[in-house]
C-alpha cells in the first residue's frame, strides 16, 4: 500500500495552539522521533479497542473485497485522538489499496477538491480530515462524485462558460469529523458506513499503552501501564504522549525498569495528576471553588480568574470536566460538584456545592 499525502494538509500549519501546548491535549503534535504513525497498527487485528466497531468495519471491508469492488464510503465520527486516521489507513490496507490523505481545511476551493477526485485511481481511498470544515462548493462537488462518479470541470469564464463533465474510477471517501452535526444532511446521506467511536475504557487504554510500549522500548512495571491509563482522559493520543514523557523519565533516571512511583513522579512533574487534570483544569476547578464558592459563575468572569480566553475554558478545559462530573453548566453559569470540592480536598459549602443544582435550571 502507498499513501500519498497533500501537502496542503491542514496538519501541516506550523501555528500552535493552546491546546496543543498541553500534555493532556488530544491535538496530534508531530515533532517525535517516533511518530503516531509509527505506533499505529496497520490491521484491525492490531488495532486496541472499539471491539463493536471493529466487527463491523471487518465485515463491511471483507464483504467488498469478496466482491471485488470499492466498499460504500465511510464515514469516521468520533472525539479527537481516539483513531480515526489510524482506521482510514486501516481501511485501504485491509483493502490494499493506495490512500490519499487530505483535510477540509486544506482545500480552499471546488477546483482543489476536483484535481483531487480526478487524479484518483480505481479503488483509491480518498481520506478526509476534518471533512466538517470543506467549503460548501467544495461540498456539492463531492456529492455529485460520491453518488454518480463524476465531476463538472468548468471552462471559461462569464456567460460563455460551459461545463464538462468528467467520468471518474470508482473510488471510496472516508471522512473523518469531530462535529457530526456540522455536516449537512445530503453529505452525511451518501455514506454507506458511519462509525461512532467513543472514549476508551482504562482497560483497553492499558493495553493500548503495553503494545505502544514495546514499540517505544519501554519496560513497563506491574501497574504502570493501569496509572498511565487512568491519567490519559479516555484518549489513545494523550496514553501515548504521556508514555513518551515516561520514557524520557527512565532514558534521565537510567531505569530499566518503570514502575507505578516512576509514573507518578514523572507526570506530577508536568503536573498531571491522578484524574488526568492539568494546570489550566485545576485552575479552573480551584477559581470556581474558592473564588466562587463552588458557583455559578458565568464563563467570562471564569476565563478572566485564570487568565485564559473564553474560548480556551470553553472548549479546551470543560468538555472533559463536564463529561468526568467535575463541572456542570447551568443557564445561571458554571457549578462545581461535591466532586470538584473533594478532588481538592475541600469540603463542600453553600448551596450551590454540587449536591443539589436543580434550582439553577
Amino acid at each position: 500500500m502507498t499513501s500519498n499525502i497533500d501537502m496542503q494538509d491542514g496538519r501541516t500549519n506550523t501555528g500552535v495552539s493552546e491546546d496543543s501546548l498541553r500534555m493532556v491535549s488530544a491535538a496530534a503534535i508531530n515533532d517525535e522521533p517516533i511518530s503516531d504513525e509509527e505506533l499505529r497498527p496497520h490491521a484491525l487485528d492490531g488495532f486496541v479497542g472499539q471491539p463493536r466497531l471493529k466487527a463491523q468495519l471487518q465485515l463491511f471491508l471483507d464483504a467488498a473485497r469478496k466482491r471485488d469492488t470499492a466498499p460504500d464510503h465511510i464515514l469516521l465520527a468520533g472525539p479527537p485522538g481516539l483513531g480515526k486516521t489510524t482506521l482510514a489507513m486501516i481501511a485501504a490496507n485491509e483493502l490494499e489499496v493506495p490512500i490519499r490523505i487530505t483535510s477540509g481545511p486544506a482545500i480552499q476551493h471546488a477546483g482543489d477538491l476536483a484535481s483531487i477526485l480526478s487524479s484518483l485511481d480505481a479503488g483509491e481511498v480518498l481520506f478526509i480530515d476534518e471533512i466538517h470544515r470543506l467549503p460548501r462548493a467544495a461540498e456539492e462537488l463531492l456529492y455529485i462524485a460520491m453518488e454518480d462518479f463524476r465531476v463538472d470541470v468548468m471552462v471559461g469564464k462569464g456567460p460563455g462558460a460551459s461545463s464538462i463533465p468528467l467520468t471518474l474510477p470508482r473510488f471510496t471517501v472516508v471522512g473523518a469529523t469531530t462535529r457530526e452535526g456540522m455536516l449537512p444532511s445530503p453529505l452525511r446521506a451518501r455514506f454507506g458506513f458511519t462509525a461512532h467511536l467513543d472514549f476508551y475504557p482504562h482497560d483497553e487504554l492499558e493495553k493500548l499503552i503495553e503494545r505502544s510500549s514495546g514499540v517505544l522500548g519501554v519496560s513497563l512495571g506491574e501497574g504502570a501501564a493501569a496509572e498511565l491509563a487512568l491519567r490519559s482522559r479516555g484518549t489513545p493520543r494523550i496514553a501515548n504522549r504521556l508514555l513518551r514523557r515516561v520514557r524520557d523519565w527512565a532514558i534521565v533516571h537510567d531505569l530499566q525498569v518503570v514502575d507505578v512511583d516512576d509514573v507518578r513522579a514523572a507526570l506530577a512533574l508536568y503536573q498531571i495528576d491522578s484524574e488526568g487534570l492539568d494546570r489550566l483544569d485545576i485552575a479552573v476547578l480551584n477559581a470556581i471553588v474558592r473564588n466562587f464558592n463552588g458557583g455559578p459563575v458565568g464563563l467570562n468572569n471564569l476565563a478572566a480568574m485564570v487568565g485564559e480566553e473564553s474560548e480556551t475554558v470553553e472548549t479546551v478545559c470543560e468538555p472533559y470536566l463536564v463529561r468526568e462530573g467535575f463541572l456542570i453548566r447551568t443557564p445561571k453559569g458554571r457549578v462545581a460538584t461535591a466532586k470538584a470540592w473533594s478532588h481538592l480536598g475541600l469540603e463542600p459549602q453553600g448551596e450551590t456545592n454540587g449536591e443539589d443544582v436543580s434550582k439553577l435550571f
